[in-house]
């Protein structure tokens, strides 16, 4: 099995170094093409008005200075001798629910991936709950590789997509892995944070806050904050086909 990892964090991050060792328990085939700095927030953005830069690091081993799109579509189209026969996202640091999968690059790595009719996963490992010093990457590092092998088994639709989020726990604690839909949180989790420079002239940070709230059971938020391994199936299909229905 031929497999592509990539991710949003940039090319050096501890995150893909997790992703690296659970794909290497599953095959010896493993590409790496990822982001030569941090592309976090990017989506599904393609670098279309600047030329891409490839280095090569190692064996089997690439860096792009681009966005996460750009990393699957040159690790398909160009660095690996053969398609992949699975895509593999991340490990993010930090959660992909609810509405930060409209903004993850990590999952819009994965997007790529189902675009070009390839199996495709994100992973992300939640923090700030339980962790106080940062992000501890044990529960995706040692509960990883099953899940992924597990997931193997089950055939997707065209287009279709897994979102997989580690709870912030010691993996000992992890209650199961349940399957989810995309949550929605009940309060806006961004903030325009004003600041001004050392000339007196003012500039802005957009940042995301952490806030406790009641999430819906059933959904990765609620799954996530109960200590579960979430897996959310999306699909690249965005027609509200409801709606749809009512206009038509």
């Amino acid at each position: 099995m031929r497999i592509l990892l990539t991710n949003d964090d940039g090319i050096n991050a501890p995150g893909l170094e997790v992703l690296e060792k659970i794909a290497r328990s599953l095959s010896d085939d493993v590409w790496i093409v990822a982001p030569e700095s941090e592309q976090s927030g990017m989506s599904h953005s393609l670098t279309l008005h600047d030329p891409l830069r490839l280095r090569e690091l190692g064996e089997k081993r690439f860096a792009v200075h681009g966005t996460p799109t750009d990393c699957v579509i040159m690790g398909v189209g160009h660095v690996l001798p053969e398609k992949p026969d699975l895509v593999l996202s991340g490990v993010n640091r930090g959660q992909n629910m609810a509405e930060d999968v409209t903004y993850s690059g990590t999952v819009a790595g994965a997007m790529e991936g189902a675009l070009l009719g390839i199996r495709s996963f994100a992973l992300s490992q939640s923090y700030g709950w339980q962790s106080k010093d940062g992000v501890d990457w044990t529960c995706s590092a040692e509960k990883g590789a099953e899940v992924v092998k597990g997931l193997l088994d089950h055939d997707l639709p065209f287009q279709t997509l897994l979102n997989i989020n580690f709870p912030d726990c010691h993996p000992d604690e992890v209650k199961d892995v349940v399957f989810t839909k995309q949550g929605r949180r009940d309060q806006a989790q961004l903030s325009v944070e004003p600041r001004v420079d050392t000339r007196g002239q003012s500039y802005f940070w957009l940042g995301f806050e952490g806030r406790r709230f009641d999430p819906k059971p059933g959904t990765d938020l609620h799954a996530i904050y109960n200590q579960q391994i979430s897996v959310t199936p999306l699909n690249l299909d965005m027609t509200d086909h409801v709606t749809l229905g009512k206009l038509s």
